[in-house]
C-alpha cells in the first residue's frame, strides 16, 4: 500500500507548519480525504545530506538513528480557517502494530518501543500506522523532512526570527541566544529547534521551541506576502520535496494552492500543545526510559481532532509556561507563541 506525503510550507519545521500546516498533498489512494485534513509532520534525524562542515558548524554530528526527532500531527480545519498542532514527544511509549517488514515481506507481530522507533523499524508507513493505533485519529497527509532539507529552506525564504526572554545555551548543539529577537538563517534555525539541553524540560521545551519557530515562520511568510506568490513557493515546494532521494507523493502546485487559501489565517486562529503526559513509565531493558500519555485527557484531545472542533473555548487564551513542565502543556494559541 502506498502512502503519499504532505507539504512543508518553509523548512521541514517551517514551512511544515505554513504550507504543510497548512495543506498537503494527493490523498492515499485507497481514502478520499475527509473535508478536514489531518498531517503527520515527521522530522528526521537524517544528516548524510550535510557536508561535514555544516557538522562541525553547526553542531550536527553524531550517529543517526534513522528515527523520528519530531512528530507533529496538524489538523486543519475543514473550513481552512483553524490549525491545530499536537506535538508527540520521540520517547512517548507505542505499541507498534503488525506490519510486513522488508523486501521478504516476513510479518512482525505487535511489540513495545518508542514512538520514534517506528520510523526506523518500517518507514513513514509504520509511523503512520502507529500514530493512527495510537490517537485513533486518520491521517491524511505526512511529510518527512531531514536536516539538508530543512537548512535550505529556511535560507530560500530569509530566514526566520525568533524571540526569547531568557538565555538560551545548550551544550550538544552550541546554541547560544542572548535575551531579545533573532534572525536564524537555516544552519542556525536547525540549532535552535533541535536543542533539548537548554533547562531540565528536556524534549518538552524543545517542542515548545519548534512551535514558536513554525508561528513565527508563518507569521513572517504572511508579512511579506509570500504564501500567495505562486512562483516563490514553488520554488520553495521544490527545495522541500528534493530530487526524489525521498519519496514524495504529491506536487508542488497543490501545496502552493493550499498556502495561499490559508494566507489569512491568523496566529490567534492556530492552536499548539503537546499530548498530555501521566509521567514516566517504568525502565524497561528492551526499550529504555519511556514517557506515559495521559490516557484520559489525550482521548478527549484527538476526539475534538476527530470531530473538527478547536481545543481551546472561545475567547480562551491562556499564556504558555517557559519553560514548560516535564508532563507537558495544554493548549495555547498561536499569537501566545509569537515574537511580539
Amino acid at each position: 500500500m502506498k502512502r503519499t506525503l504532505s507539504s512543508l510550507a518553509i523548512p521541514g519545521l517551517v514551512l511544515a507548519a505554513t504550507a504543510t500546516l497548512l495543506g498537503g498533498a494527493a490523498a492515499f489512494p485507497e481514502r478520499q480525504a475527509p473535508k478536514a485534513l489531518n498531517i503527520l509532520l515527521m522530522g528526521t534525524d537524517g544528516r548524510d545530506t550535510i557536508t561535514a562542515a555544516e557538522k562541525r558548524k553547526f553542531h550536527a554530528g553524531g550517529i543517526a538513528c534513522n528515527c523520528t526527532d519530531v512528530l507533529m500531527l496538524i489538523h486543519v480545519s475543514a473550513r481552512r480557517d483553524r490549525v491545530s498542532v499536537v506535538s508527540l514527544p520521540r520517547d512517548s511509549y507505542a505499541d507498534i502494530p503488525p506490519y510486513r517488514a522488508g523486501p521478504t515481506g516476513e510479518e512482525r507481530g505487535p511489540h513495545p518501543s518508542k514512538i520514534n522507533g517506528a520510523y526506523a523499524e518500517g518507514g513513514p508507513a509504520l509511523t503512520v500506522g502507529t500514530v493512527e493505533s495510537m490517537t485513533g485519529v486518520r491521517v491524511d497527509r505526512y511529510l518527512q523532512v531531514d536536516f539538508r532539507r530543512f537548512i535550505d529552506a529556511v535560507n530560500q525564504v530569509g530566514g526566520v526570527e525568533v524571540c526569547t526572554a531568557r538565555t538560551l545555551k545548550d551544550s550538544a548543539t552550541k546554541l547560544n541566544l542572548r535575551p531579545g529577537e533573532h534572525l536564524l538563517n537555516g544552519g542556525r534555525s536547525l540549532q535552535y529547534v533541535r536543542s533539548r539541553h537548554v533547562d531540565t524540560s528536556a524534549d518538552l521545551g524543545r517542542i515548545q521551541r519548534q512551535q514558536r519557530f513554525l508561528v513565527n515562520a508563518l507569521r513572517g511568510l504572511q508579512a511579506r506576502q509570500a504564501l500567495t506568490d505562486p512562483a516563490g513557493m514553488a520554488r520553495v515546494m521544490g527545495t522541500l520535496l528534493g530530487s526524489g532521494r525521498v519519496e514524495q507523493g504529491f506536487g508542488a502546485e497543490e501545496l502552493v494552492q493550499l498556502a495561499a487559501a490559508l494566507h489569512r489565517v491568523p496566529a490567534a486562529a492556530t492552536e499548539f500543545t503537546t499530548v498530555p503526559i501521566a509521567g514516566f513509565n517504568p525502565t524497561r531493558p528492551d526499550i529504555g526510559s519511556t514517557l506515559a500519555w495521559d490516557r484520559k485527557r489525550a482521548d478527549a484531545m484527538f476526539t475534538k481532532l476527530r470531530k473538527d472542533r478547536p481545543l481551546l473555548g472561545s475567547g480562551a487564551d491562556p499564556k504558555p509556561k517557559d519553560p514548560p513542565g516535564l508532563k507537558g502543556y495544554g493548549p495555547v494559541r498561536g499569537s501566545s507563541l509569537a515574537c511580539k
